[in-house]
């Protein structure tokens, strides 16, 4: 037997990240690949196939410095990356092998195991509803990926640069489909968010119920500008950390990108998170063997990383938001109402595929104070597999609370899973025969929570011991399915008082074990215990202080009820959940006693700040509030009402729905607004300007629209950012023509000048391809065209654009203040 086939170096990837043994990734591969030889725009994926000596001789170098991990040359191995005529699965093969030669050959050299990363980076492309690919067909082209990186000796999954928490979700769930191997997911941020708005801990907290191995962040900065980012991973993630930053941020030296970095800074810089606790460092764009080697000296002979423990509860999640719930949690409570039982307005509406009563259900609860919002479209003649998912994507791309997917169809739950972004909860699984089997590995692998429900067979298990009994057989059938228990919210199942004395008692009793001995979260249904029974909203309120007091963490119920509102405050207050009563104080301090009945007199208390939530519950009253909330659903309504009431077009564009969308983009750049709120507000602009447009274009008054020409420049495939730019542009009255990406300056320059664009607009988010703007500018200073250049994306600097003679925008929303400053410019007088 080789010495590199015995001992530690037979040890899996998995079995020593879970012992806390600390890796050192590799770093840059493009910087490496332009080195030597990659040209300007050149396809990284073609040259390496090319030239696969360049590759492995990287890979030596990086091994030789040090690196524990060989990361393959993937990063844009699909479908939707790779250039024409390059197979995915032969390609991603092919790569790996590289990488797992020079790993098996230098490691038994070193006599230490080197492991291989297969590198999954981001599509380019956004899931529905934010965008056009469904979640089967990007889990599809992944899985392609994903077995040419198997089959070519991947000892682990990489998903890189990762900007979106919904597409991360669709890659780890194509690799449990398909394989076993550990996965690591690395996100991206932008400042405190990914680019669609998840934050550090939601991030964390939705891949960590998807079971993944490694969490990281890499790419977008240097490990100073990191810094707020890994210490909010290292404190929120229950999982090992991985850490790669950039050489610092990128400089522009002529036509060369450089990384300000030098080995020994970069390497004292990212070895303080070593120090912190990251399990794992390595580096990203810019960063060298040479990088890698300093830091190897930095961290050697550090000590192991501590484990942080699980906080103990479940967590649910959408793309903008967290909820925890557990011991030591808030309260939370779950909204009941997107419910057709007892609502014929809504089942009607539901089962003629309309859904504006749910809608404007759901924005009412969240004014409330709902932190969940359960959504049940089961109704009479209702296909639930086809509206529960369009629900749930309408209510995903609206309000963006987490959701709680209520249904008996398991068809309809799965289809829904798909277009939900994050960690929603499922109501729920019992001990019916199969239920368990079925549902409960479909949440295993989709990574979200549930609610178990303690039932089985016909009789209701009336005391605490029946449930007792039959929660712990579901904990074993959980386990023998390998489903973690932090996906489990038990509900205590609160029975009517009405027809049992004992059915408080019980359910207390109930409640106190799940906490004290299951240490598992509990959720009941309020309104149940007060079935039968008059002054039902005295019961729940009195029967929910009991039940918060023994250890209930949830309730689902009416967040309206004034009642239930009131004991929540107070509740959340005693129990230290409101830290200094500044929530309650805030709501209550103007409240005055009556003395002799004990009643609450005018001046304070929820019933003044139900009503303060103009722009979130109900229907928006005006347009402005449509378009700053993204209430597509009723600009059009709004605006024939104005019209019919005899307002002018060109009034109500100029007067209330430029100046919406502009305070949408202020809140946008004060980071308020992420980027699926900025879509949401700017479709719902796109729809009013679709029917003014042909009243405009009528009047007399109608101005000559200016014309910009849009583009990815050449060598580069990524256009989201450009897109984004395109929506916003033309809801400022710009006519956009959008060229697509991949686009050579001789192409823009003549799209220009065959539609009179005063401006043209580059995209480039590769450090390869932001120097392919200059060609545009040059080729215009050379034919002494009279127009300006504006460029941005994630590489593109100030001081770039200005180097190169152009305008520099640093997002959608500052494009449309560049575009604006420039049109001006071209005013005459």
């Amino acid at each position: 037997m080789s010495s590199y086939s015995s001992g530690i170096l037979m040890s899996s990837f998995a079995s020593l990240l879970a012992a806390g043994r600390r890796f050192l990734f590799d770093g840059a591969m493009g910087t490496m690949l332009q080195r030597r030889g990659l040209g300007p725009g050149e396809s990284p994926e073609a040259f390496c196939l090319a030239h696969p000596d360049v590759l492995e001789g990287i890979h030596a170098d990086y091994a030789a410095a040090g690196a524990d991990i060989l990361t393959t040359n993937t990063f844009g191995g699909t479908r939707y990356k790779l250039p024409k005529g390059i197979a995915v699965f032969d390609f991603n093969r092919r790569m790996a092998r590289v990488a797992r030669k020079v790993a098996e050959n230098a490691g038994r050299a070193a006599g230490r195991p080197i492991f291989v990363a297969g590198s999954i980076g981001p599509s380019g492309l956004f899931l529905h509803p934010l965008g056009d690919i469904s979640f089967e067909d990007m889990v599809k082209a992944y899985t392609e990926q994903i077995r040419g990186l198997m089959e070519g000796g991947a000892d682990f999954l990489l998903a890189e640069t990762q900007f979106d928490i919904a597409e991360a979700r669709a890659i780890v769930h194509a690799v449990r489909r398909e394989c076993s191997l550990p996965v690591a997911v690395s996100m991206t941020y932008e400042g405190n968010a990914t680019l669609t708005g998840s934050s550090v801990a939601v991030c964390s907290a939705t891949l960590a119920n998807m079971g993944v191995d490694l969490l990281g962040v890499n790419c977008s900065a240097g490990p100073v500008e990191m810094r707020p980012v890994a210490e909010e991973l290292l404190a929120t993630s229950p999982l090992p950390v991985l850490i790669q930053p950039n050489a610092g941020l990128p400089e522009l030296e002529g036509d060369e990108t450089r990384f300000p970095l030098e080995p020994e800074d970069f390497a004292r810089l990212t070895a303080a998170f070593a120090r912190a606790g990251s399990q794992a460092v390595g580096g990203c764009c810019g960063t060298t063997p040479e990088h890698i080697a300093s830091l190897a000296r930095q961290v050697a002979g550090l000590p192991l990383p501590e484990r942080r423990p699980d906080f103990g509860g479940i967590a649910v999640s959408s793309r903008s938001s967290l909820v925890r719930i557990g011991k030591g949690q808030p309260f939370c409570l779950v909204g009941e109402r997107i419910n057709p039982t007892g609502k014929k307005t809504l089942s009607l509406e539901l089962q003629a595929g309309e859904m504006t009563s749910a809608m404007t259900l759901a924005h009412e609860q969240i004014a409330a104070g709902a932190s969940i919002l359960d959504v049940n479209v089961g109704a009479p003649l209702v296909d639930e597999t086809t509206l529960l998912p369009e629900l749930v994507a309408r209510l995903v791309a609206g309000p963006g609370h987490p959701l709680c997917l209520d249904s008996s169809n398991v068809e309809a739950i799965a289809s829904a899973l798909t277009v939900y972004p994050a960690s929603c909860l499922v109501n729920s699984i019992s001990g019916e025969a199969g239920r368990m089997e079925i549902l409960g590995p479909l949440c295993r692998d989709f990574g979200v929570p549930f609610i178990l429900l303690p039932l089985c067979g016909r009789e209701l298990p009336v005391t605490a011991g029946e449930r007792i009994r039959i929660v712990e057989d579901l904990l074993v059938r959980m386990e023998d399915l390998h489903i973690p228990r932090r996906l489990a919210l038990v509900d205590v199942l609160a029975l009517a008082a009405a027809s049992s004395e004992g059915a408080g008692k019980d359910c207390l009793e109930f409640i106190r074990y799940c906490a004290q001995t299951l240490h598992l979260p509990t959720v009941c249904g309020l309104s149940n215990i007060s079935f039968g029974l008059p002054a039902r909203e005295l019961i729940n309120a009195a029967f929910l202080g009991l039940a918060a007091g023994a250890g209930l963490t949830a309730c689902i119920a009416n967040p309206g009820s004034l009642r239930i509102a009131e004991i929540l405050d107070v509740t959340r207050m005693l129990m230290g959940q409101d830290q200094g009563a500044e929530r309650f104080i805030v709501r209550y301090a103007g409240r005055r006693e009556d003395p002799t009945s004990g009643r609450s007199s005018a001046g304070g208390g929820p019933e003044t700040d139900l009503s303060t939530f103009p722009s979130s519950g109900g229907s928006p009253a005006s347009m402005e509030e449509a378009v700053i909330s993204g209430r597509r659903d009723h600009i059009e309504a709004l605006v024939r009402t104005a019209l019919d009431a005899g307002e002018d077009p060109f009034s109500l564009v100029g007067e209330r729905l430029i100046p919406a969308i502009t305070e949408v983009g202020a809140k946008y750049e004060r980071k308020e607004y992420f980027l699926p709120q900025l879509i949401r507000s700017a479709e719902t602009m796109q729809a009013a300007f679709a029917l003014l447009r042909p009243l405009l274009e009528k009047d007399r008054r109608a101005e000559k629209r200016r014309t910009i020409v849009m583009a990815t420049v050449e060598g580069d495939i990524h256009d989201i950012g450009k897109n984004i730019v395109c929506l916003m542009l033309g809801n400022h009255g710009f006519q956009v023509v959008d060229l697509g990406k991949d686009i050579t300056a001789a192409d823009i320059v003549a799209a220009a000048e065959e539609h009179d664009a005063a401006i043209i607009g580059l995209s480039a988010l590769m450090t390869t391809t932001m120097v392919r703007m200059r060609d545009s500018v040059e080729l215009i200073r050379r034919k002494g065209l009279n127009k300006k250049v504006m460029v941005g994306g994630a590489v593109v600097s100030e001081a770039f654009a200005r180097s190169i003679g152009a305008y520099y925008a640093k997002d959608a929303v500052d494009a449309v203040r560049v575009a604006l400053e420039l049109s001006r410019e071209e005013e005459p007088g």
